[in-house]
């Protein structure tokens, strides 16, 4: 049995489709990104009319005097209360810096936090949050010198660390004391320096891969699952080559013609020369009583009294060789071995 590997034509036809469809994913990905990129922006972002956006309370914030900075920058903070919406993101060593410059600074939801409560309506029990009153609050809990609504909002010394951001939403704003908190907490100052974090913030905490989604992980995980799959479903073969026996006698011109197509159609020629001389130099070595696998050009070339370095080209030259080649060779060994037998 003879194994013949899938020529790039049918390499093609049989990738083509999984190779579209993650081209068509691919380029969906990128319009959504750039559709997104391009819009009003994203959560707790001021600009934002969406429900997640937080429009709502930068407008009631400049309806109280509170001039509302968005940057990505906050390299001018001195003076003012400082949002930081993904503290996260940011060398802690900056954060403490910009803290410390800072007249205030509100923290959103940095880890680790010692505890995780669910978000619902919450008394202050502080000071610090009674005229706000109650609060849709939850997620981190923290230690801190001032405790409020179940340890989800704390104050240590001009920072103020809070872990949930539902009541600076456009959805949330409006329900029970989140508009007077979110005024409370971002209104200490005339100047708010909403800080969203540049890539090079990013950068210096996070690798590619943990800027990256997971849902978009997930994804890549089943697209890596679908294409071993569809590797072992294409698959040829497995393992080493097993004969079997024929069910049906073939008639030996049959199987030579069917081997040499399959050459043909994997442009094989150079390895179909190889074939047939070393197939001519078995049919010639027990005619001449050379051992099997000796070369027998010195021979040969007594009986047919052909240059030795001509006879051993013929029959070992590697020289690759184009179809009219073979066919040329095929004529000369065959010519080759009529002396030898004439001989």
């Amino acid at each position: 049995m003879t194994a013949v590997s899938p020529d790039a034509p049918r390499i093609w036809t049989a990738a083509r489709g999984p190779v579209l469809i993650g081209v068509i994913i691919l380029f969906a990905a990128i319009v959504i990104t750039l559709l997104r990129g391009a819009g009003e922006g994203g959560a707790l972002d001021p600009r934002s009319f969406r429900p997640e956006g937080s429009h709502a309370v930068a407008r009631l914030l400049e309806q109280n005097g509170v001039r509302v900075e968005l940057t990505d920058n906050a390299s001018a903070v001195d003076g003012a209360t400082l949002f930081v919406t993904q503290p996260n993101l940011i060398d802690p060593q900056r954060l403490a810096d910009l803290s410390r410059r800072a007249s205030a600074t509100v923290l959103l939801a940095p880890a680790p936090g010692t505890s995780r409560l669910e978000p619902e309506t919450r008394q202050p029990g502080c000071p610090l949050a009674d005229r706000a009153g109650p609060a849709t609050m939850g997620g981190f809990t923290y230690e801190g010198e001032q405790s409020c609504y179940d340890s989800t909002l704390v104050r240590t010394g001009t920072v103020t660390t809070i872990g949930y951001g539902g009541i600076f939403t456009n959805r949330d704003i409006d329900e029970e004391g989140n508009a007077a908190l979110a005024l409370s907490l971002l209104g200490q100052h005339e100047r708010l320096v909403w800080y969203v974090p540049s890539a090079a913030d990013r950068s210096q905490q996070k690798s590619f891969t943990d800027l990256i989604p997971d849902g978009w992980k997930y994804g890549a995980l089943q697209l890596g699952v679908a294409a071993v799959l569809i590797a072992l479903w294409r698959a040829r073969r497995l393992g080493r080559v097993v004969p079997e026996p024929l069910p049906v006698v073939v008639r030996a011109a049959e199987t030579v013609e069917g081997r040499a197509r399959l050459y043909r159609r994997s442009h094989a020629a150079p390895h179909a020369a190889s074939v047939l001389r070393q197939a001519t130099r078995d049919r010639l070595a027990p005619l001449l009583g050379v051992p099997h696998g000796d070369d027998p050009s010195e021979e040969i070339a007594r009986r047919t009294s052909r240059p030795v370095t001509s006879v051993r080209a013929l029959l070992y030259d590697k020289e690759p060789v184009d179809d009219r080649g073979l066919v040329a060779l095929a004529h000369s060994l065959d010519a080759l071995e009529n002396e030898v037998r004439k001989a």
